[in-house]
């Protein structure tokens, strides 16, 4: 197979919460290749996501995930976070000499002895079936984590909020503090300290 038959796209997600990382996801796919029901991974219902990310893990010919730590979004910042996740994804692509359309304004930079053409795309994940893909994995995959931080610290309800700001989520925050996954670059008066 070519590499002109073949298409990656890269995706994050959590670049907006209070709390956990932020996870990117990498998928290529052969070219053409169209998945029912893959779109931006916002648009699709919880329940529906993970039969969607068994099915683009079975069908892609390659995916990774990447992510970046809370530690590593306070050091660096959210957009720096974010590509570094991304890279993350990239770099673990079995892949070479190819097209990876890029979820966004910007691309990160990858492996130098990596051949891969990245190209930035705003709106990817509406237009581009990899690119929907790896929103849907990288998506599931945080979900997935934020759930397991839910079980050691229920009173946040991780498996509800995922970390995003919500009513009781910033209630939990000013009854109980902040925990070790939550982001401390926020605004100060958010954490109460």
């Amino acid at each position: 197979m070519s590499a002109t038959e073949l298409r990656g796209g890269v995706d994050e997600v959590g670049r907006g919460p209070l709390a956990g990382p932020v996870v990117a996801a990498a998928v290529i796919f052969e070219r053409g290749v169209r998945l029912e029901g893959v779109r931006d991974s916002k648009k699709v219902p919880t329940r529906q996501r993970q039969e969607l990310s068994d099915l683009i893990r079975r069908m892609a010919l390659s995916w990774a995930i990447g992510a970046a730590t809370v530690a590593e979004v306070d050091q660096y910042n959210i957009l720096k976070a974010t590509m570094l996740a991304m890279q993350r994804a990239i770099d673990k692509l079995h892949q070479n000499d190819i097209q990876v359309l890029i979820d966004g304004p910007y691309c990160p930079v990858i492996r130098s002895n990596m051949s891969l053409r990245l190209e930035p795309k705003i709106g990817g994940d509406n237009l581009y079936t990899s690119v929907a893909a790896a929103s849907v994995l990288a998506k599931v995959t945080r979900d997935q984590f934020m759930e397991k931080m839910h079980i050691e610290y229920p009173q946040y309800k991780f498996d509800k909020n995922k970390g995003y700001p919500t009513k009781h989520h910033l209630s939990a925050i000013k009854e109980f503090g902040p925990t070790p996954i939550h982001r401390m670059t926020f605004k100060s008066e958010i954490y109460n300290i």
